[in-house]
C-alpha cells in the first residue's frame, strides 16, 4: 500500500519513521511520501516538505509565517490528488492535519484516513473531538486514559501502547542500562536542563532554568543543556556560560542526579527514565491569563503528563505565574538535597511503566493499518 504520513515537528518525525519500520515488517511493498523530517527521510520517506518548515508556535510565530503555512497546506492537498495514498497517516500537528484530514475526506473518500497520536484534547480545545471522529476511520491513542475519553462522546479511540516509552525500552536494551527500577544508581555530579523543542519557548524558559541551577549546583555539580534537532549548537551559546550542551537526552538522564524540564514529553521522558525532576512552563500574560483561561481552556487537575497520568501530583508543576528563577531553585534545591523526598519521587514513577503497559506502540497501530487493506 501508499502510506501518506503527516509530521509537523521532531518527535513526530521520530514517531511516523518508527511507524514506517513496523508497516514495512507487515506491508513490504510499502511505498511511503509525506512532511516530516529527516528521519522519516531515512526510513526512505519521500518528503515534499520538511517539519522546520512547518513548526511554529504561538500566535505571533504563526502569523509571521502565514504565507509559508499555507503554501504547506497547498502542497500537501497537490500531494495527496496526485499520489492518490492508500492510507492518509496523521501524527498530532492538529490544526494543520484537521484541515488535510477534511479535505481528503472530501476528495479522496477511498483514503483510509488514520490518527496515529491524535491531539491532546482531553487536556484542551475538547471540541475538536468531533471533527476527529468525522474524518478518521481509525484513532489510535498513546495514552490508556484515551479509549475512555472517546467513548464519553460515543466514539472509538484504541490504545495502542506509549512511542515514549518504546523508545526508552529500546535506548535500555541497547545500551545494557537498568532504568526506572527500584533506587538506579546516578552519579551526583550532573543537572539536566531541557529547555524545549522550539527557539520561541527555548528562548523564554532557558534563561530562568540556567539561573536557577547556577545558584543551586555552586561548585558541586555541573550543569548540562540539551539541543533540540533542528536548532544548531550556535543558538544556546548566548545563554551559556560554560555550561555543556548535549543532543544524547537519554544518557544524560540517566546519568542526571536531577532535572529542570520544560512541560511536554520530555518529562515523561525524564520520569520512565527515572530521573527526579520539576517541570516549567512560560505563559505570557501569566498572573492574569492563567485566572482568566485556564477553567475556560484547560479541562484537566494537572499539567505535566507524569501527573496526568498517575493522576496525582508527583513533580511539581511551576507554570505559568509558578515559574520563577525563585521557585525553580527552591524545588531544584530539594531534588538534590532530600534523600527521602527524591526517594519517594522514583518510587512513584515505576507505576507509569505498569500504567503505560508493555506493547509496542508502532507495531500495535501497524497491524490495525494493515489490516485495513
Amino acid at each position: 500500500m501508499k502510506y501518506f504520513l503527516i509530521a509537523g515537528e521532531a518527535s513526530g518525525d521520530l514517531h511516523a519513521a518508527n511507524l514506517m519500520a513496523a508497516l514495512c515488517k507487515k506491508d513490504p511493498q510499502a511505498l511511503f511520501v509525506g512532511l516530516g523530517g529527516d528521519k522519516m527521510r531515512a526510513h526512505g520517506c519521500h518528503l515534499y516538505v520538511d517539519y522546520r518548515e512547518m513548526a511554529y508556535m504561538g500566535f505571533v510565530a504563526v502569523f509571521q509565517n502565514l504565507g509559508k503555512i499555507k503554501r504547506n497546506f497547498q502542497i500537501a492537498q497537490q500531494v495527496l490528488l496526485q499520489e492518490q495514498p492508500d492510507v492518509l497517516i496523521l501524527i498530532d500537528y492538529p490544526s494543520f492535519n484537521l484541515k488535510i484530514a477534511k479535505y481528503c475526506k472530501k476528495y479522496l473518500p477511498r483514503t483510509k484516513i488514520i490518527y496515529y497520536i491524535p491531539p491532546k484534547i482531553w487536556a484542551w480545545k475538547e471540541w475538536r473531538v468531533h471533527q476527529i471522529a468525522r474524518y478518521c476511520d481509525r484513532i489510535l491513542g498513546i495514552f490508556p486514559f484515551e479509549p475512555a475519553f472517546y467513548a464519553k462522546y460515543g466514539y472509538k479511540c484504541q490504545y495502542v501502547g506509549n512511542p515514549t516509552a518504546d523508545s526508552i525500552r529500546s535506548w535500555s536494551i541497547e545500551n545494557g542500562s537498568e532504568i526506572a527500577n527500584g533506587l538506579p544508581f546516578r552519579g551526583k555530579e550532573t543537572i539536566a536542563i531541557l529547555p524545549g523543542s522550539r527557539k520561541n519557548e527555548i528562548s523564554k524558559c532557558l534563561p530562568k532554568m540556567l539561573a536557577a541551577a547556577r545558584n543551586v549546583a555552586g561548585e558541586k555539580y555541573r550543569i548540562v543543556v540539551t539541543a533540540a534537532p533542528g536548532i544548531d549548537d550556535t543558538f544556546y551559546v548566548p545563554y551559556l556560560r560554560g555550561e555543556e550542551l548535549t543532543r544524547d537526552t537519554y544518557s544524560l538522564l540517566n546519568q542526571a542526579y536531577a532535572a529542570v524540564v520544560n512541560s511536554g514529553t520530555a518529562t515523561l521522558e525524564t520520569a520512565l527514565i527515572g530521573c527526579p525532576l520539576t517541570a516549567v512552563y512560560h505563559v505570557a500574560g501569566s498572573k492574569y491569563l492563567e485566572k482568566l483561561l485556564k477553567p475556560i481552556m484547560f479541562k484537566i487537575k494537572y499539567f505535566t503528563l507524569v501527573n496526568i497520568i498517575l493522576n496525582k501530583e508527583v513533580i511539581q508543576e511551576l507554570v505559568a505565574s509558578r515559574f520563577t528563577q525563585e521557585n525553580i531553585e527552591k524545588e531544584l534545591g530539594r531534588l538534590v538535597a532530600d534523600e527521602d523526598y527524591r526517594a519517594k519521587i522514583i518510587r512513584e514513577y515505576d507505576a507509569l511503566w505498569q500504567i503505560l503497559g508493555d506493547k509496542s506502540a508502532a507495531r500495535s497501530a501497524a497491524e490495525v493499518i494493515v489490516s485495513l487493506r
